[in-house]
């Protein structure tokens, strides 16, 4: 399959090399800044362009993966495009696209992603929509190339699936970093809980969250929390953030 390229940040990225890898042709890469492109193109031994006008027309599948806020200034310039154009967005609603195209969809890959670090995407899992029935199958082929999840999902139930992602990754991403943190003013080592966060995402592999959670707000240790609590006093936005987590998994006992 021919495809361009319509961004070149992480998820461009890691999405070109999986593709291409699997033997498409990544004819384009086409961003804002020519010197991100090229850093892309360059690995993909392809074109790049940050002129819009110099978009080719010929391609197979066009993947527009910028940022949500730019999606809807940029379809207004491709509205003369006849293969089908897609986004990876997991927030923007698939309609956005159905003003400028006949053929369009969505291809939200949900995994976490970065230019600097290979990833194996046989396991992430592709949630796929489209405008009909024809887009989705060539949307289901390319995936399928490189995956083996692959699901269709509404723009509705994406939306619900990025937010239990953030929930998931980001904040829990920034948590590590709070820990971090506050081992650092200590002069201990984040190392030390490496073992315990994996141990927690292994736990949930394998059974629900909430049958795995531990902690002192699940067995209720009111003279625990309350030793932490003094002790985070002088990071009163830590004091909150551990005040508002530890009563929403007393309230999940409880109901």
């Amino acid at each position: 399959m021919n495809i361009v390229l319509l961004g070149s940040g992480n998820v461009a990225t890691r999405l070109g090399i999986a593709f291409s890898n699997a033997g498409h042709s990544i004819v384009q890469v086409w961003s804002r800044n020519i010197i991100h492109a090229k850093l892309l193109a360059d690995q993909l031994e392809t074109e790049a362009i940050d002129q819009l006008n110099e978009l080719t027309t010929d391609g197979d599948l066009y993947i527009i993966s910028v940022l949500d806020d730019a999606i809807p200034s940029l379809i207004k310039q491709l509205d003369y495009l006849t293969a089908p154009v897609v986004h990876t967005s997991g927030s923007t609603d698939m309609q956005v696209l159905a003003p400028f195209f006949m053929d369009y969809g969505v291809l939200y890959p949900l995994q976490t992603f970065s230019k600097s670090v290979d990833i194996d995407l046989s396991h992430t899992p592709f949630l796929l929509e489209a405008s009909n029935d024809a887009v989705l199958e060539k949307l289901k082929s390319l995936t399928s190339s490189v995956s083996n999840t692959i699901q269709y999902c509404n723009s509705e139930q994406r939306i619900k699936l990025h937010i239990a992602a953030a929930f998931s990754c980001n904040f829990s991403n920034h948590l590590y970093a709070i820990a971090q943190e506050l081992l650092s003013e200590n002069n201990l080592d984040f190392d030390l809980i490496r073992p315990l966060i994996l141990q927690t995402a292994e736990k949930v592999m394998h059974a629900l969250p909430s049958e795995v959670q531990t902690g002192p707000a699940v067995r209720m240790d009111q003279l625990t929390l309350d030793r932490h609590r003094n002790q985070l006093l002088n990071h009163p936005d830590w004091f909150r953030i551990y005040n508002l987590l530890s009563d929403d998994i007393i309230k999940n006992i409880k109901r």
